[in-house]
């Protein structure tokens, strides 16, 4: 979550307009979810990564193992797509019957469950492009100009405030335990884990509210108010995203799918 937040604050796409990455951001995203096409998924994907490892400079390490943190949710969602059961053996060209029930694969689920991962894939490719390249304070920002509730705007800035300190509090008592060798055994480990899970949330939630009382003692009256940098806009990033999105749409009607 740290060098995320890092990441977001130090790369070559920093400078750009919030309001133009998210508008890249979301429109690739609606664009992916509503064609039905293994082209468009593919280009989403390669394209996106391509531009975070290479133009904006996110280390090529780091992005693949955050595309590993989904992949097993994709997979499990997927077989459950690919795998059908019936009483009576359908279209299947490969099954297996157990207590009456027949189990089985058949192409149209294959042909399912890949557009259903692809899809899923290049959706997240596109959200770690925004959260790469953007601060979460500048999305917010952007949010803002959408106005959405002020309620939920608040909600978000605190949450994400407070993922911090959880973050913050787990090291400290992870380093405390690691000073006294509470990790040296796998059965001190897993003592050591279960008193950290224990102390965490009640320590976290005293340094939660010694957070709103150092706010409040400023003058916090519901409202978090913050700098906000200003941007220009760049006509040549505009004309650019809106060449892509529409190659997208042409690749996604002649290279063989439709929209939904």
């Amino acid at each position: 979550m740290i060098d995320i937040d890092q990441y977001a604050y130090n790369n070559n796409f920093s400078s750009f307009h919030p309001l133009e990455k998210s508008f890249f951001a979301l429109f690739t995203i609606l664009i992916t979810l509503t064609a039905n096409s293994f082209m468009t998924s593919i280009i989403v994907i390669s394209v996106i990564s391509l531009m975070l490892i290479t133009a904006a400079g996110i280390p090529f390490k780091f992005y693949l193992k955050l595309l590993f943190i989904p992949l097993s949710f994709l997979i499990i969602a997927s077989i459950t797509a690919v795998v059908s059961f019936s009483r009576e053996l359908n279209n299947y060209f490969f099954y297996f019957e157990l207590g009456g029930w027949f189990f089985g694969l058949e192409s149209k689920s294959l042909n399912t469950a890949a557009l259903l991962f692809l899809k899923s894939f290049a959706s997240i490719c596109c959200l770690y492009f925004l959260t790469l390249t953007t601060p979460v304070l500048e999305i917010i920002s952007v949010l803002r100009k959408f106005k959405l509730p002020e309620i939920v705007i608040e909600l978000m800035m605190l949450i994400y405030r407070f993922i911090f300190v959880l973050l913050d509090t787990a090291d400290l008592i992870r380093t405390s335990q690691l000073s006294r060798l509470g990790y040296s055994s796998i059965k001190k480990s897993f003592f050591s884990i279960a008193k950290l899970i224990s102390n965490l949330f009640i320590r976290a939630y005293y340094r939660a509210q010694g957070l709103l009382t150092a706010l409040v003692a400023r003058g916090y009256d519901g409202k978090i108010r913050v700098l906000e940098r200003k941007y220009s806009f760049s006509y040549k990033n505009i004309m650019i995203i809106i060449l892509f999105e529409t190659f997208l749409i042409i690749i996604s009607i002649f290279g063989g799918g439709n929209f939904v």
